[in-house]
């Protein structure tokens, strides 16, 4: 008996020991696909920031699908943001002051990088992960921008990540040549192949920072939301995540061009900087080629076998729940104002004899009702109409859709900033980080930010935005259209506009 109880108490032993042993994470040193990292932690979130996930695609990798990253030596120390992507040194400009900007330096192709925040334990907690995917209409941001800091929703449970991605001409850029020399036989959306890179390294390696690689989140606003939509369309990103935020941004009414029409308009680009061939082309300084510009994804028949709308049309995407809207002033449109009746003559040469029933919905009695409707307008058909079109789609096929309206009038200290619920004002209410935007903040903006985090968090757990103690949330039923309201009350409200962006499809 003496000899039972005490195999008993030494087996009880090594179980604790083992248990606490594999109960303790050494931050200061990770082993990840390269090599070993090191980084911060701040109170109880550990934080690694400039992960390379694929080689520098500079000199011959410039304009080729991300290779895998070269190894290092040693510990690397991944305590500050990787370059941004190359592109044009940030200005502020119209609605967006530097909180929702790059920094100023670094910027470099060598920008393929990804940042971490986790507030887990051990590596074996699996907790939810959330990767973030930045806006700037293909053409510009990247991953250091202040309001896309990890910290707050890490500190909420989830593993989170964001992500840098080739923009501009060197993220999509299509030539003949590039096409010949791709073992797939396109060119383009690079952009879009490191977002998969940079999934794919999440798989691979989130499990040493205590992330869950089964329960993997994607999100983005703007360019970043249309990423999210092109993710859940495309073949290659299968498997690689399992829930999607899509905040202002989708393309369901065609439009993305062809590799044959991407290709002519870069054989168009490379004859206007007056280089021969692509040898050359590579070789050129970059800031040379910062004015051409890129043109956005391309349904290249590989990446994206087809338009959008047509994989959904099919049922051919990745089927994950969404959350989906746009904001209250979600628009593009700037001054100069067109006058009532130039706003009539758009709405006519856009919707021949639609065009009534258009001014309808967006009415031009005198050039003050113009305006207010130019703004309604780009709003919807920029933003609006493709979440729309996208969370009808999905609902009719079964998919749990959570559609939202942030009508939040953000407050201002002077005219100058006073946008209301501009495009990507929502952004850091939903991360948690107003405290990073320079705004006269009320105690009911940081509750509505709480709230609206809790949402989004909830979402990424369970697959639904909904908890106990919580308004609930319903999806969207396209028979009876409904948003959750984001301002200072929050309620489910009737989506009154929905005639309006249903006008805008001929087919739908």
């Amino acid at each position: 008996m003496r000899y039972l109880l005490s195999t008993i108490s030494l087996i009880i032993c090594i179980a604790i020991f083992h248990s606490c042993s594999i109960s303790i994470t050494d931050w200061g040193k990770l082993k990840v696909t390269g090599g070993y990292i090191s980084g911060i932690t701040d109170s109880n979130v550990h934080i690694f920031k400039g992960i390379p996930f694929a080689a520098p695609p500079v000199d011959s990798l410039r304009w080729k699908a991300p290779q895998p990253v070269r190894p290092w030596d040693g510990v690397k120390s991944c305590t500050a943001f990787g370059p941004s992507p190359m592109q044009r040194a940030p200005q502020p400009f119209n609605v967006w002051s530097e909180e929702y900007l790059i920094p100023s330096q670094p910027i470099s192709e060598d920008c393929l990088y990804l940042n971490v925040w986790t507030a887990a334990e051990n590596k074996i907690e699996k907790r939810p992960v959330f990767v973030w995917i930045y806006g700037g209409g293909f053409q510009s941001g990247g991953s250091a921008v202040p309001i896309y800091d990890g910290k707050a929703m890490a500190d909420q449970g989830l593993v989170f990540v964001s992500i840098n991605y080739r923009v501009g001409l060197f993220g999509f850029f299509a030539h003949p040549e590039l096409s010949k020399e791709s073992a797939s036989h396109v060119s383009g959306n690079y952009g879009l192949l490191d977002q998969v890179a940079a999934l794919k390294w999440v798989r691979d390696n989130i499990a040493q920072f205590g992330g869950d690689p089964a329960n993997v989140t994607i999100a983005g606003q703007s360019a970043g939301s249309m990423s999210v939509n092109c993710l859940v369309a495309s073949p290659l990103a299968k498997g690689l995540f399992h829930h999607a935020i899509a905040e202002s941004g989708a393309h369901f009414t065609g439009g993305y061009p062809g590799l044959g029409e991407a290709e002519e308009l870069g054989v168009q680009k490379m004859a206007a900087l007056g280089i021969p061939d692509i040898d050359s082309l590579r070789k050129a300084p970059a800031s040379a080629l910062l004015a051409s510009g890129g043109i956005g994804p391309i349904v290249d028949g590989h990446f994206l076998p087809k338009q959008i709308y047509r994989i959904f049309e099919n049922r051919g995407q990745n089927p994950v729940d969404l959350i989906t809207g746009w904001n209250q002033e979600d628009a593009l449109v700037f001054p100069p104002f067109k006058s009532a009746a130039e706003f009539k003559q758009q709405l006519q040469q856009l919707y021949g004899e639609n065009a009534m029933k258009m001014l309808s919905y967006y009415p031009a009695g005198n050039d003050s009702i113009a305006l207010r409707s130019q703004v309604a307008f780009s709003r919807d058909r920029h933003f609006g109409m493709q979440n729309f079109r996208w969370a009808n789609v999905a609902a009719k096929q079964g998919t749990k859709v959570y559609l939202y309206r942030f009508a939040r009038q953000l407050p201002y200290a002077d005219e100058t900033t006073n946008y209301g619920a501009f495009h990507t004002a929502e952004v850091p209410f939903v991360l948690g980080n107003l405290k990073f935007v320079n705004r006269p903040w009320t105690e009911q903006d940081f509750e509505l930010s709480r709230k609206m985090s809790a949402y989004w968090v909830n979402f990424a757990k369970t697959g639904s935005p909904n908890a106990e103690g919580m308004l609930e949330w319903e999806p969207y039923d396209p028979g009876q259209p409904r948003v959750m309201w984001f301002d200072l009350d929050i309620a489910m409200r009737p989506l009154k506009d929905s005639a309006a962006l249903q006008s805008m499809f001929t087919d739908f």
